[in-house]
């Protein structure tokens, strides 16, 4: 009886196989969980209860973590970001002024 190679050998999975595998998902493990509680600890401490929770719930492999820590955790950053345009001032020395005659 003829097995085509998913014998005794595993083929493709195998003892190495899953020795490797077991040791990726390990090292992604400890990765997420440390960015994971960074990210969480600083907003806790920060008081962004939305970011807390997003943290907590969605598992980007710390992708979403890192970019909060720091980006959006930031609030000088953010204030450039969300600060709304300032009104052009009416001293009349805009030259493009509809009412300076």
């Amino acid at each position: 009886m003829n097995n085509f190679g998913w014998g005794d050998s595993y083929g493709w999975f195998g003892a190495p196989f899953a020795i490797g595998f077991g040791l990726l998902m390990i090292l992604a493990a400890v990765w997420t969980l440390v960015w994971k509680g960074l990210a969480l600890w600083k907003a806790a401490r920060l008081d962004h209860r939305g970011w807390f929770v997003v943290l907590l719930i969605i598992n980007t492999l710390g992708i979403l973590d890192i970019l909060y820590i720091y980006i959006f955790s930031d609030k000088k950053k953010m204030k450039k970001i969300i600060e709304p345009a300032k009104p052009i001032s009416n001293d009349g020395s805009d030259k493009t002024d509809a009412t300076a005659v």
